[in-house]
């Protein structure tokens, strides 16, 4: 098939970017004529808390796309879509992840709709994390004129099946992200970041109150009675920078903690995961997260907790273990359980269970849909 794939891409920086480099070198592995869609503008700097949107760190897979879309533009969006036009596509894939982009997308659907294009949309998520005024609407629009869906857990389907009854629609888990470096060996990458001879915690990814960080600092207290353990907080603050610093303050736990506050390159993320005994993702809302296919790409185990999809990912006493949301001291009991006793059954059971989480199988059932459920292919 001839697919143009819509979503951010490199220079954009951040996981939608990865993703959509990933699912284009596969569908052109698999013998697709595939192009990307990108943005010149994602996000007004209104809204847009980190530093930068740009990625500052090196293009692990590059990608050519064309930055035809302004997220606020709507003359873009329609220009955009005579670039469509021209290069004669069976497929629009659309990577979905916020109401945001709902009305730029819709409007691209709805003329490839006119055209006989056919339009598929990957879902990270239905429903924001972060609600604001006008969420439903926009989401109702940014599904309406999409012929079929990939969801990649059951919440995400439970939404979307909320929003457009009858959809069609195939769940896949979200892939392992293979787009960074291989592992260092462990003690280099500690050498590399200060850290000694520890047991060694890791939250990675950008800070906002959903994610929950500030219980995976006030579980510190509980550990270290029974333990020796260090947090490595990596990860660009977008919100509550001060109520955190504060938090480790007055807990009296700065001396466990290892800050990396700063966006952090593609060329870096393998020191930090390579460190890393286990990745905690205590978050308060979420569908799926790709930072837990990040830590199977470097063979990690994983606490999560029990909300979304997360615990689809993650089976509770194998490749980590599941607690419940806002609880520091399920949190704490985990990672003591998960060092008393010991790390070599977690991981190979990631090394067992990432196999199923393999673009080839995504990719298939993309063709899937395309193929039966599709009409205009």
């Amino acid at each position: 098939m001839r697919i143009i794939i819509v979503g951010t891409a490199y220079p954009m920086r951040g996981g939608i970017a990865h993703y959509v480099a990933l699912l284009s070198r596969h569908m052109k592995a698999r013998g697709h004529e595939v192009q990307i869609l990108s943005f010149s503008r994602q996000y007004p700097s209104l809204l847009f808390p980190g530093k930068t949107q740009m990625d500052e760190g090196r293009d692990l897979i590059p990608v050519r796309a064309s930055a035809l879309l302004d997220s606020i533009n709507p003359v873009s969006w329609l220009r955009a879509f005579q670039w469509i036009r021209r290069q004669n596509p069976d497929l629009l894939v659309f990577k979905y992840w916020m109401p945001f982009f709902a009305p730029c997308y819709a409007t691209l659907a709805f003329l490839a709709g006119r055209r006989g294009i056919g339009t598929l949309s990957v879902c990270d998520n239905i429903v924001p994390h972060e609600k604001k005024p006008g969420d439903r609407l926009l989401t109702r629009l940014g599904l309406r004129f999409m012929d079929a869906f990939i969801v990649q857990s059951r919440s995400v389907l439970d939404d979307l099946l909320s929003f457009r009854p009858g959809a069609k629609y195939t769940l896949v888990p979200h892939p392992v992200y293979e787009i960074f470096p291989s592992a260092l060996d462990r003690d280099d990458a500690r050498k590399q970041l200060g850290i000694g001879n520890e047991r060694v915690l890791l939250y990675f990814g950008f800070i906002r109150a959903y994610k929950g960080l500030r219980y995976a600092v006030e579980a510190l207290p509980f550990i270290l009675k029974k333990m020796r353990v260090r947090l490595v907080i990596c990860g660009e603050f977008y919100e509550g920078r001060r109520e955190i610093m504060d938090l480790i303050e007055s807990l009296g736990v700065r001396n466990a903690v290892t800050l990396a506050t700063e966006f952090i390159p593609n060329e870096k993320v393998a020191l930090y995961f390579s460190a890393a005994d286990l990745v905690v993702l205590p978050y308060v809302s979420a569908t799926q997260s790709g930072i837990v296919q990040i830590a199977y790409h470097y063979d990690k185990p994983v606490i999560v907790t029990r909300v979304g999809g997360l615990p689809e990912a993650v089976p509770d006493g194998e490749t980590g273990y599941v607690v419940p949301p806002r609880d520091s001291r399920a949190l704490a009991d985990a990672v003591i359980r998960f060092y008393e006793r010991g790390e070599s059954s977690f991981i190979r059971a990631v090394r067992r269970i990432k196999r199923n989480f393999s673009w080839e199988r995504l990719i298939e059932a993309i063709e899937e849909l395309a193929e039966h459920e599709i009409h205009q292919i």
